[in-house]
């Protein structure tokens, strides 16, 4: 990934505005849209140290995230006091886990993960220029299991008034991104004009939520 960079120095200097500190409402919300099982097992991709793999694992036996930063992996598992079990894989990738949580610290694009029933992408795809947009939606393709279901909250604003990352990946993108899968949109929340974005400059600013589905 050609912005490794980039994340690692924000984590680095705990420059993590994008981290919420609580679950995403979004998720608890949204998740039975899935129609999930709990012996379904989850793949959370560039999963920082977010909370809603603490309730993803509430609800599942299996759930497995992959985070690029080894700072952000032990901070996950320091902050709620977990021990995990860890696992030096090669020298590109090391595993923790605990209990029903598994995280791959390393490359997702080549983290050595399984084929997984439910995906979880609250802040994956929005965090990547379009030109790797494309090799994550194929890998992401190709973890799926053949009626595997994608949570996926996206951004929609205009590009040239802000520069991502979070990056803006609107609805024509995802279709086309995901042809040939069943593309449905939840949920589409315009903000107001109160909204600390629209006050800063852009011209709208909405936060999506998609269900895909093989």
């Amino acid at each position: 990934m050609q912005d490794q960079e980039f994340w690692h120095s924000k984590w680095a200097a705990n420059k993590i505005g994008f981290h919420l500190a609580d679950v995403n409402p979004l998720l608890p919300q949204f998740w039975s849209h899935l129609q999930p099982k709990q012996e379904h097992n989850v793949l959370v991709p560039l999963c920082g140290k977010s909370e809603d793999l603490i309730w993803l694992a509430t609800q599942h036996q299996s759930v497995t995230g992959v985070e690029l930063s080894n700072i952000a992996v032990r901070a996950f598992f320091a902050e709620h006091l977990y021990t995990p079990t860890v696992t030096s894989l090669n020298n590109l990738h090391e595993l923790y886990q605990f209990d029903e949580l598994s995280i791959y610290s390393g490359d997702f694009f080549t983290a050595p993960l399984e084929s997984y029933d439910l995906i979880y992408d609250r802040a994956a795809m929005i965090a990547l220029p379009p030109a790797l947009r494309v090799d994550y939606v194929a890998r992401i393709k190709s973890l799926m299991k053949p009626n595997g279901k994608i949570l996926l909250i996206g951004l929609d604003y205009d590009q040239n008034e802000m520069q991502g990352p979070p990056f803006s990946v609107p609805e024509d993108e995802i279709r086309a991104m995901y042809a040939g899968m069943k593309v449905t949109r939840l949920q589409r929340d315009e903000a107001s004009a109160n909204h600390p974005k629209i006050e800063n400059g852009l011209s709208r600013f909405a936060e999506e939520v998609w269900l895909i589905e093989n």
